[in-house]
């Protein structure tokens, strides 16, 4: 025998995923000024470097949309779920409920993934300017 669900059960997901899609809207916004940035580099200065940065960046791109992408459908089917539970469906709420929080699971599970890409992305720099000698530059 399970709990009853109610309508406050899947509304008090909605402050979580809304925070977390603003999270993830941010990343965007980030992602995007940065490939603006490395773009006009590129193009005035072609190299091996940006390159790999790009091709870091498009994954790392293509991991946030689908992160957005899975969290807005869990947002969506919490709606569904409060609909189906007003409509007193309860035992197909249940259900979709349950399918919303696949939906995040699978939303931050794809978070954690990205957020490693980027600290890996983020130390090749830092060896990068640790391996430069700083006396040879002030010369």
């Amino acid at each position: 025998m399970h709990e009853q669900i109610t309508l406050t059960t899947p509304a008090l997901l909605f402050s979580a995923i809304s925070l977390i899609l603003l999270a993830y809207t941010n990343r965007f916004l980030g992602y995007a000024t940065l490939i603006r940035g490395l773009h006009e580099k590129f193009k005035t200065d072609p190299n091996e470097l940006l390159k790999d940065q790009i091709a870091n960046l498009r994954k790392r791109l293509y991991l946030t949309k689908n992160m957005q992408i899975l969290g807005v459908t869990s947002l969506f089917l919490c709606v569904g779920t409060m609909f189906l539970i007003f409509v007193g469906q309860e035992a197909i709420a249940v259900w979709i409920f349950g399918t919303a929080l696949l939906m995040m699971i699978a939303s931050l599970g794809t978070s954690i993934y990205e957020i490693q890409i980027s600290v890996k992305a983020l130390n090749l720099h830092l060896s990068d300017m640790e391996h430069v000698d700083i006396k040879k530059k002030e010369e």
